[in-house]
């Protein structure tokens, strides 16, 4: 099955960053393609006076330059892709033109439901960045769940993969994503995880609330809520077509900080990318927000996927 992922452009480092990314972990696969997208404001240009003016006019003087300056860096993003190995066919670009914030329209196009994840660059963390990781960012985890969100932060030169393990099926939502997109890394390891927080308890789903998307009899073979749904993360993988030689589970761990600990143990493994099954849309989180937000704000040159 075909693969498609959407790519938010700027034509800052942080874009080159993510094509970089992509690069590493893709540059063999032609069941993979992508789609450039660059956002230009029109918001802020002060001439709108012109369209009374001239009513054949599409945009104004300064918002045609901005776009024009968006296609270039498109055009600039395609040809390093295309020169790293991706054929030109299977990289598509378009440049955006929109009076709404440029998180708007990045969650717009996402949201037309035909793709298979958002890529998006992100600039380094300071201090204050543990807290707070950009506004587009920070907008699009917050508001869209309809496609897996793909945070590059950095640069990553391993194709590793860290799966975050919990017992909710968000979580065996996250494998199977991870199967999905890493059938075409064939010598990529992947190493299973669950982190525990030191004083609290672990809410696990009843089996009933995986029934809806694996069924009734694979639940009842191979959920092992007791073990914390490694050996059910490991079959999700491997009925996707993952060799187990690529699987590794690591022991469960007890911390005070679960995100802290998950980057911890991508940086021991040399993981390039996380992967965390997310909380539903209107969750509740605790005070200081879920683990996914709390490891975005403190990743530094890692990649994290976010599904659910």
């Amino acid at each position: 099955m075909n693969k498609k992922i959407l790519v938010a452009i700027d034509g800052s480092v942080y874009s080159l960053n993510s094509l970089d990314y992509l690069i590493r972990l893709f540059r063999d696969d032609t069941t993979l393609s992508l789609h450039l997208l660059a956002v230009v404001s029109e918001s802020g240009s002060g001439q709108n006076w012109m369209y009374e003016v001239d009513p054949l006019r599409t945009h104004t003087p300064v918002t045609e330059r901005r776009r024009i300056t968006a296609e270039k860096f498109l055009r600039d993003a395609q040809a390093r892709l295309v020169r790293n190995g991706f054929s030109e066919e299977n990289v598509t670009f378009s440049a955006v033109v929109t009076s709404s914030q440029s998180s708007t329209a990045i969650h717009h196009e996402a949201n037309k439901g035909i793709y298979d994840a958002l890529v998006l660059g992100r600039r380094g963390m300071g201090k204050v960045g543990e807290l707070f990781f950009g506004s587009v960012s920070a907008f699009l985890v917050e508001k869209c769940h309809e496609v897996p969100i793909w945070i590059i932060d950095g640069e990553i030169t391993s194709d590793r993969f860290l799966l975050a393990v919990h017992c909710k099926p968000q979580s065996l939502l996250a494998a199977d994503h991870l199967a999905f997109i890493s059938k075409s890394i064939p010598e990529s390891k992947i190493f299973l995880y669950h982190s525990h927080v030191l004083f609290g308890s672990d809410q696990k789903a009843m089996p009933e609330e995986f029934h809806p998307i694996w069924g009734k009899e694979w639940c009842d073979e191979y959920l092992d809520p007791d073990n914390y749904l490694f050996y059910a993360h490991a079959q999700v993988l491997k009925d996707n077509g993952v060799d187990a030689k690529r699987i590794t589970q690591l022991p469960m761990e007890r911390k005070l900080d679960v995100s802290r600990n998950l980057i911890k143990q991508a940086k021991k493994h040399k993981c390039g990318t996380i992967i965390i099954g997310r909380r539903p849309r209107g969750s509740e989180k605790g005070i200081l927000g879920g683990v996914s937000d709390r490891t975005l704000g403190q990743a530094q040159n890692l990649a994290l996927w976010l599904v659910g």
